[in-house]
């Protein structure tokens, strides 16, 4: 029987986002696969009852805390001295959390004070004869792992984006907290506030149902033999906020700006998708005007469904890459779609 605990952390106004509640859902379904195991949820935070209440028709055997204002903040460490109160007031030999930045900075201190094993970006979980088989994404190698591990305890930090999140009635739930003092050399990193950096308009949406990819080829000469960067910005920007949906770019479109070419003036290399930029999970993805090249589809992975718009049918996209390929003009494809867009808003 496993002792399982799941360290999640709570936000300002003392409740839990998608990211936790995806956590939730994973050791949900680990702990009924496991059979005879308990699972606790940990919850560190400024306040913590709002939370518990969330989350009170999860499952869980109880609900344990740290809560004070020294632990609001995301600072590694306060957050990594009360995940190991936590999991030793409970003596949990398997201890799930989300992977989000905050608990990412402060696990691996975690693992070392208790003497226990860890890792990271798991994207699956399942029991097979009796054993917990992680999935593990190895982003650079492009292939996925199956580890398993006796040594206890066991610290698995997920992937958000990698389970449905957990979506059940709130309710009263009581939480034991766990006394703990920090001293002040675990407060010398004070938090003054946070500073967003100006990116103009939004347009990287991680909620959003749709991801958009712009590759190279909307800067390329046309039919008429000329460039149309101008019109292709404001296709691409009229659509993504039409449709609410994540802007992305392929690696060589975003590089053109450092080669003195005309570019889309909204893209930076944080809409970078593939190899050596950002691995999105959204339900869908449409590609447009890229050739589906592996290092750019690698950050396709964890993409629902996978469709792309392109005037080659030989493209990468058409070799098993995407779902479905449009062989088309994506000028023309978006200029449709636009106006298809404005006659349902008239509606």
């Amino acid at each position: 029987m496993e002792q399982v605990l799941l360290l999640l952390t709570t936000g300002e106004n003392g409740s839990i986002g998608k990211a936790e509640r995806e956590a939730v859902t994973a050791t949900r379904n680990l702990v009924c696969a496991l059979g005879g195991s308990v699972w606790t949820v940990g919850l560190i935070g400024g306040t913590i009852s709002p939370a518990a209440e969330q989350l009170a028709g999860c499952g869980a055997a109880g609900f344990v805390g740290v809560e004070g204002k020294e632990f609001a903040v995301s600072r590694y460490a306060s957050d990594a001295a009360a995940a190991e109160a936590l999991c030793r007031a409970i003596g949990a030999g398997l201890v799930l959390a989300p992977g989000s930045s905050r608990l990412m900075r402060a696990l691996g201190g975690v693992a070392q004070r208790l003497g226990a094993r860890i890792d990271t970006h798991v994207v699956g979980l399942r029991v097979q004869d009796g054993a917990i088989q992680a999935d593990r994404w190895y982003y650079r190698q492009r292939i996925e792992a199956t580890l398993t591990r006796a040594h206890r305890p066991w610290i698995l930090a997920l992937d958000p984006g990698s389970f449905p999140p957990w979506d059940g009635a709130p309710g009263t739930a009581s939480v034991k907290r766990v006394p703990l003092e920090l001293g002040p050399e675990a407060q010398r990193t004070d938090v003054v506030g946070l500073q967003a950096v100006d990116t103009g308009e939004q347009t990287i949406r991680p909620e959003a149902e749709l991801l958009f990819v712009a590759g190279a080829g909307w800067t390329k000469k046309q039919p008429d033999g000329k460039t149309h960067v101008e019109e292709a910005a404001h296709l691409i920007l009229e659509f993504v906020r039409k449709t609410k949906a994540s802007l992305g770019s392929s690696k060589s479109l975003v590089d053109l700006a450092g080669e003195g070419q005309a570019v889309l003036p909204f893209l930076t290399h944080l809409h970078q998708v593939g190899q050596t930029g950002a691995t999105p999970r959204h339900p869908k993805g449409l590609a447009t005007c890229c050739h589906g090249e592996e290092p750019h589809v690698v950050g396709w992975r964890f993409i629902g469904e996978r469709r792309a718009i392109n005037l080659d049918a030989n493209c990468g996209w058409a070799r098993g890459k995407a779902d479905v390929l449009y062989v088309a003009d994506a000028f023309e494809v978006l200029r449709a779609a636009l106006r298809l867009l404005e006659g349902n808003e008239h509606r």
